[in-house]
């Protein structure tokens, strides 16, 4: 999927490519390392960054509705839905809890891992005060059930190419889950940072997000591709192309 149009702010590397936009949603591809939403840091945000578009670009006076729905990490980058309406936000955030919205990722690994294609459940356990996640025992008091299903699709160099599934949403899932099977994500600061070097991207990358259309319930499939620079581009884009052409 072509973008129609990119949203600019500040260096060409932060544009924010449009990949689909009507009267009530709007899919576009997140910048690595640009905040989903505003954070500590001050960093210019992602919802901002779009509300603010809106507004310039339709002309609206006063605040913006921009509905989050789903969230990617800061250094995460790749396809993301957001509502331009509460009625759009809440059958979208409806269509995330029946697991009806579809979230597909890749991502590469160190190593691989001892099955090519799993199921992974863990229960996993949150830190506000220092924004890390750990796998825990079930039954574990404030732990969330978190699921995800894998493939492999590629091995080079000590490295692992891998599609993702969520059936869940949970903060740091992927990157907490194959640290759990000791393939954590390459470039992880934070989950690997035995096996990253200061100064590495993490390499997880959000190719296709999908939902029934709040108002017109057909299915909505938006997808974008990883840079072509090391390590995604350890392999072909025709493969990254193969996935995309499976799921519709």
């Amino acid at each position: 999927m072509t973008p129609d149009k990119l949203i600019r702010h500040g260096h060409s590397q932060s544009d924010i490519p449009v990949l689909y936009e009507d009267n009530h949603v709007l899919a576009i591809v997140k910048p690595v390392n640009v905040p989903t939403q505003e954070d500590a840091s001050g960093d210019p945000d992602l919802l901002s960054l779009l509300k603010e578009d809106l507004k310039i670009r339709h002309n609206k006076p006063g605040n913006v509705f921009l509905g989050l729905v789903h969230r990617l990490d800061r250094p995460v980058g790749g396809t993301m839905i957001f509502a331009k309406t509460s009625k759009a936000a809440s059958r979208l955030s409806e269509s995330v809890r029946g697991r009806s919205f579809r979230k597909m990722y890749v991502a590469v690994l160190n190593g691989v891992p001892a099955a090519l294609q799993g199921r992974l459940t863990h229960h996993l356990l949150k830190d506000s005060r220092t924004n890390t996640v750990q796998a825990v025992r079930p039954g574990t008091a404030g732990s969330k059930e978190a699921i995800l299903e894998y493939r492999v699709l590629g091995q080079a160099d000590g490295l692992s190419l891998v599609q993702i599934e969520l059936h869940t949403g949970r903060s740091h899932q992927i990157r907490v889950q194959m640290q759990a099977i000791s393939c954590p994500l390459y470039g992880d600061q934070k989950y690997g940072s035995s096996l990253s070097r200061p100064g590495q991207q993490l390499a997880l990358w959000s190719l296709l997000a999908g939902a029934p259309h709040p108002v017109s319930k057909e299915n909505m499939s938006f997808h974008s591709f990883p840079p072509a620079q090391f390590p995604w581009s350890e392999w072909p884009k025709s493969l990254y192309e193969s996935m995309i052409e499976a799921e519709n």
